[in-house]
């Protein structure tokens, strides 16, 4: 940016993606949302921003440092938070932060990554959007402390969560594998590596799995016994869901001939070689084995019925 304008309007794109500190809205927004409405704002609202960034801004270094801030402070607040459509709101805000740090980047790779992973975080967030909607439709609850051991009587709603949080966590054979790992390729490599960026991004993607791969799933459906007798939600809600899991499993398994078609540029990037296969499996597993160690020595950060402010309390205190 090289003119005040340009400042202003790159700010107002910033806002629309949740930048920190003026991201406070989006988590404050999108649980206040129908079960139906959010969908909307979680395919539509940042993704417009991320369209807009690659337009107007691409290459600039500063979108860098602002993606990687976006993809690593969500996490901290996702992990404490009982509210299970605010944990995706934050989350939301970490994948945003992929997408940022591939437009900042610049090179081929890097806005291709941006493009296919906003596809893909489209479907896969509604997705777990929707099963945790599926939760508040039938027990008038979207918060942990209120959750758990759904699984029984809502398996479909069960299985689609846990095809979402696979998809977010970038498990193999999922679409989120084949797109985040785009940006992260694109930052740890070139002639110039972005070294710490492609070290935040990859403790973000465990970040990830922490608090919408496993918390999610764990606390809606599994865990404790929240003592609700509901029935699975109507035959339409099921659709829509098992139509969005189908999609991210055919995302994983078949991106040469699905979202690898829609990318700006000529793609060369094979995400299923063995090294990477491995050390995203590793990365997960490693990743599921210290929440387990941790909610067994009961050091898991304890869910309480209250509120957590970010920026909104800089901001509070600021005005």
């Amino acid at each position: 940016p090289d003119s005040f304008a340009t400042w202003m309007i790159l700010l107002g794109f910033l806002v629309n993606a949740a930048a920190p500190p003026l991201s406070a809205w989006l988590p404050d927004a999108y649980p206040e949302a129908s079960v139906s409405g959010v969908l909307f704002l979680s395919a539509f609202t940042t993704k417009t921003a991320v369209y807009a960034l690659l337009v107007f801004f691409p290459g600039v270094k500063l979108l860098i440092v602002i993606g990687t801030l976006m993809a690593a402070f969500p996490i901290f607040f996702a992990v404490i938070e009982n509210d299970l459509r605010r944990v995706l709101a934050y989350s939301l805000i970490n994948q945003v932060g992929f997408m940022v740090v591939g437009v900042g980047i610049g090179t081929e790779l890097a806005p291709n990554g941006a493009v296919c992973h906003a596809l893909t975080d489209l479907v896969f967030k509604g997705l777990l959007f929707m099963t945790v909607g599926a939760c508040l439709y039938r027990t008038g609850y979207a918060t942990a402390t209120d959750l758990g051991g759904l699984a029984k009587m809502m398996p479909v709603s069960a299985v689609c969560c846990i095809v979402g949080a696979a998809s977010i966590s970038a498990f193999p054979g999922f679409s989120g594998f084949v797109s985040k790992s785009m940006i992260t390729s694109a930052a740890g490599s070139g002639d110039h590596p972005y070294t710490f960026v492609w070290l935040v991004l990859i403790f973000a993607s465990a970040g990830v799995f922490h608090h919408a791969g496993i918390k999610i799933p764990f606390f809606a459906f599994f865990g404790h016994d929240s003592g609700h007798k509901v029935q699975e939600v109507p035959k339409t809600m099921q659709a829509a869901m098992i139509a969005s899991a189908v999609l991210c499993v055919v995302f994983g398994c078949f991106p040469d001939s699905t979202v690898y078609t829609l990318l700006p540029f000529a793609n060369e990037y094979h995400p299923y070689t063995a090294d990477h296969i491995l050390a995203q499996t590793e990365l997960l597993l490693y990743s599921a084995l210290a929440f387990t160690l941790m909610l067994l020595a009961g050091v898991y950060p304890v869910e309480i019925r209250s509120k957590n402010l970010d920026f909104d309390y800089l901001l509070g205190k600021a005005i």
